[in-house]
């Protein structure tokens, strides 16, 4: 009897180890290995009625760089010059640039690569959570080229067809005006259009940090909304998902939503936060083609 008990109870250590080993590799893969690379995630969105001036335009989509954390100098030049081949027309930023701040090197590091992003239309950021306290994003974005669209919107002609409208809200976790107040002017803006006007938007954009937000808005004003913060889930298990997603992302974070007639698209960021691991889910950028249908 007591041989039996010192072999199970051999057998429950070893067994005990043998996890624990294997919960240690699969960390440093995590670590190590799931948080580098850059993969581009693409999407075609086809939409009724489109103006063949907008046919083919190309977006690319950058979100939560955390720069500092497993996002570098090297890695930032990286994901610049794989948007770069892409000339798109139009980038988007939806989101923390970093997670405490930077200091006065990496904010001319950040600018000066940020800056060399190429778009024949525009580039575009709002904040997020992170960015909140971060008192020199606006500075940051301003000199990178990007037009600061928090809790506004720019209209955007090619070829002198009708317009597009592009709008962001800026982070909802912080701050003393609710997401009803922020998206006002841009509501009443869309709102002001008559049956016959010609000069209403075709195509309309969003861009949201904090995805699950989107049910405090009217979204079918929207035609394409662009989030992030979710990271998709940084660890992700296969036929499980996200085994973890921040406040703002717990009802909303996979890749792709339809919402009525609005296309949800949460990018699942370049760099990562707390551990700075990601499993089964690399840094990414999502590249979207918009074609008529």
């Amino acid at each position: 009897m007591k041989n039996n008990k010192k072999k199970n109870g051999k057998k429950f250590l070893l067994t005990l180890l043998a996890l624990l080993i294997i919960i240690f590799i699969v960390f440093l893969y995590a670590l190590f290995i799931g948080s580098k690379g850059l993969k581009v995630k693409e999407y075609k969105l086809e939409i009724t009625n489109l103006p063949k001036e907008y046919h083919g335009l190309k977006i690319a989509h950058i979100s939560d760089i955390h720069y500092g954390e497993t996002i570098n100098k090297n890695e930032l030049k990286n994901l610049k010059d794989k948007v770069n081949s892409l000339k798109p027309d139009i980038i988007v930023f939806t989101g923390d640039i970093s997670t405490d701040g930077l200091n006065k090197k990496q904010i001319e590091e950040v600018s000066k690569i940020m800056s060399e992003m190429k778009a024949s239309i525009g580039k575009y950021a709002i904040n997020g959570n992170h960015d909140y306290k971060f008192k020199k994003w606006d500075i940051l974005i301003d000199n990178s080229g990007f037009t600061n669209l928090n809790d506004t919107f720019e209209i955007i002609y090619k070829n002198e067809s009708q317009p597009i409208m592009i709008s962001g809200i800026s982070t909802n976790l912080y701050g003393t005006k609710n997401i009803k107040d922020k998206i006002e002017p841009i509501m009443d803006y869309l709102n002001s259009f008559g049956e016959n006007s010609t000069n209403e938007p075709v195509y309309s954009i969003l861009l949201l940090h904090e995805p699950d937000f989107i049910e405090e808005i009217d979204y079918n004003k929207f035609d394409l909304v662009l989030s992030g913060h979710s990271h998709n889930g940084q660890v992700r298990i296969p036929f499980i998902g996200a085994l973890y997603t921040p406040v703002g992302a717990k009802k909303y974070y996979d890749e792709y939503y339809k919402i009525d007639n609005t296309d949800l698209y949460i990018s699942s960021g370049v760099g990562t936060t707390l551990l700075g691991v990601r499993l089964f889910n690399k840094p990414s950028f999502n590249f979207y083609r918009i074609t008529t249908k």
